[in-house]
């Protein structure tokens, strides 16, 4: 079984996988995926990466059987997860759900994507890139 909380095994579980192959693999369990992903980013929160700064991130993931909206509200050097819709968000990501996945495990360059049109922004857009390091993605 693999630990989807641990980027390193969520990379080699998505990783040559078709957005199919992942949506068939996890058919009716996309929001209990969602939530131990974002589980997981916590743990793998690096608080002195944000140092000083403080967000609401919002993440807008489109499943096969609905849209999940889960947010990472990040202050005094703690990260907490929130399902729905829960504070004005400084940054909105909204993207497939295995696109999601792939980000967050680090199997695809948010910039790629978002010129490609898979990541669509909205809100502080700068801020994007500079969050995308609070994470550990080699866990």
């Amino acid at each position: 079984m693999t630990d989807i909380t641990n980027p390193a095994e969520l990379a080699k579980a998505v990783d040559g996988r078709s957005d199919d192959e992942i949506n068939k693999a996890l058919e009716g369990k996309y929001e209990q995926t969602c939530a131990q992903v974002f589980d997981g980013m916590k743990q793998h929160f690096l608080p002195e990466k944000a140092a000083g700064q403080s967000a609401i991130i919002q993440y807008d993931v489109t499943a096969p059987d609905g849209v999940y909206t889960f947010q990472l509200d990040v202050a005094g050097g703690k990260c907490e997860v929130a399902k729905g819709k829960a504070g004005a968000p400084r940054v909105t990501l909204a993207l497939t759900f295995p696109d999601f996945l792939r980000l967050v495990s680090g199997k695809l360059n948010g910039m790629q994507a978002f010129f490609a049109g898979k990541l669509k922004l909205s809100g502080d857009m700068m801020f994007a890139q500079t969050m995308q390091g609070w994470f550990n993605q080699q866990a």
